[in-house]
């Protein structure tokens, strides 16, 4: 069985691929400040931000292939943590990917449909990128060392994705969940738009690329659609009858990190190669069916 190194077990995307596919490989899993167990998984407490003690783990567990979903996702924290938020993102990345190098093994990376800047949507993997923030621009800027580093590397952009966050993640649709439940008005971004997926969705499709593509590729659903949207359907579809939710523009909350408007990507090279995702309803049904939500 291959022998696979995660990075990011208590993330949203970490946690999930864990638990869909833990039998898929043998998976040695790290995570830093949230433990985690999951079933056939053994994992790891790793900081990875410290490069001693990442070679310590890469050279005790010996992988074939690594993963890499950990990452200081948050755009804001990213902009107003510019220090720390190197180390996880760029710098942890950069020595991740020199190992993976010096040991001739494949490195798969999840990036950002934020690379870009929102001015020409559809994104293909061939359209320029243009951070404009500090998160995109660290993912950028990682990206473009894994292509200068390593051979065999997988660079999957991954778009908003939506679903159980697990026990330590969060999560913008648990919220939405949450405030829906209180009855509390939620006031949703209409300006900005994405091809969001659930996070079930995001796994199947990273899984099916391991060994069958090498290079970039985006993994972005087949619908464009803005928080607000993405709002109402989930009163829809969870049945919040009552909910409140109104529309309101970037320009009404100031925020640390600039957000691009529309970064919308064309996946249609995954899709050539058997990345099928459903409607945005069913997905969101697939969710409420689990009623995962519902137990937290």
């Amino acid at each position: 069985m291959i022998r696979m190194f995660l990075t990011g077990a208590s993330g949203f995307l970490g946690w999930n691929f864990c638990r869909l596919f833990a039998k898929e490989w043998e998976i040695f899993a790290c995570y830093n400040n949230h433990r985690v167990s999951i079933e056939n998984v053994l994992a790891c407490r790793v900081d990875i931000s410290d490069f001693a003690e990442l070679k310590e783990a890469f050279t005790t567990i010996k992988p074939d292939i690594v993963l890499h979903t950990a990452a200081a996702s948050q755009p804001n924290w990213c902009q107003e943590n510019p220090t720390a938020s190197k180390k996880i993102n760029l710098d942890a990345t950069i020595n991740l990917a020199g190992l993976c190098a010096d040991a001739s093994i494949p490195f798969i990376f999840t990036s950002t449909d934020l690379v870009f800047d929102g001015l020409n949507p559809p994104y293909n993997e061939k359209s320029s990128v243009s951070p404009l923030n500090l998160y995109a621009e660290q993912k950028t800027l990682a990206e473009e060392k894994i292509r200068a580093s390593l051979n065999s590397y997988l660079i999957c952009r991954m778009p908003l994705m939506f679903g159980y966050p697990g026990p330590a993640a969060n999560n913008f649709i648990q919220y939405f969940f949450n405030e829906m439940s209180k009855g509390e008005k939620l006031k949703l971004f209409s300006d900005e738009y994405r091809t969001p997926v659930s996070v079930l969705t995001a796994c199947k499709g990273l899984k099916l690329m391991i060994g069958r593509f090498a290079g970039t590729i985006h993994l972005g659903g087949i619908e464009r659609a803005s928080r607000y949207e993405l709002g109402l359907l989930m009163k829809d579809v969870f049945g919040f009858k009552t909910a409140l939710i109104e529309p309101c523009s970037h320009d009404d909350i100031p925020m640390p990190a600039k957000r691009p408007l529309d970064v919308s990507l064309d996946s249609s090279l995954a899709f050539s190669v058997g990345y099928d995702p459903l409607p945005l309803r069913k997905q969101m049904e697939e969710i409420e069916n689990s009623k995962k939500f519902n137990h937290e």
